[in-house]
């Protein structure tokens, strides 16, 4: 009994030295995929149109506003009070606009990104399907993790990824 107990000691800590663990950089698999190039164009592309946008109905604001300035002094009670709604009402739309064009680009962000960060895990699984590796974990995501022990499978995930349809 106690030689099994023994054999058992000896043989448990060589058994976790069997068991093979992977690292990757997630971020590199992702962009060697020419959808991630697009998908950041397209999104870069939006990105400017909404500043510019935003831009133009802030100008338009401040113009009206600086306008309602010069003349504020000439107006009748009337008159102003028509202006400062008339500026008031812009600047509601814009902060409409502004809180519209910020969902609009995470809702385009999800849509295009999604894909992509499917494709990477399916090349993570297939990878360690196939290395047969007991974990894959994310680069950076541990404090710690001992080069030894640990094979970087960045390489391997982004070939994967590139067979992927």
């Amino acid at each position: 009994m106690k030689k099994l107990l023994l054999a058992l000691m000896l043989i448990a800590p060589m058994t976790v030295f069997a068991q093979k663990f992977g690292v990757v950089d997630y971020d590199a698999v992702g962009q060697a995929l020419p959808e991630y190039a697009k998908a950041e164009g397209e999104l870069k592309a939006m990105q400017t149109q909404t500043q510019n946008d935003l831009k133009s109905m802030q100008d338009e604001i401040q113009r009206k506003y600086d306008e309602y300035q010069k003349s504020a002094s000439t107006m009748n009670a009337t008159q102003k009070e028509a202006k400062e709604k008339e500026l008031n009402d812009l600047s509601q739309k814009y902060q409409q606009t502004m809180e519209q064009k910020s969902q609009e680009m995470q809702k385009a962000q999800q849509d295009k990104i999604q894909p992509i960060q499917a494709k990477v895990m399916q090349a993570i699984n297939n990878v360690g399907k196939a290395g047969n590796y007991v974990c894959i974990m994310m680069k950076g995501s541990m404090p710690y993790m001992s080069a030894t022990l640990c094979t970087d499978v960045t390489e391997q995930c982004k070939a994967e990824v590139l067979k992927i349809k």
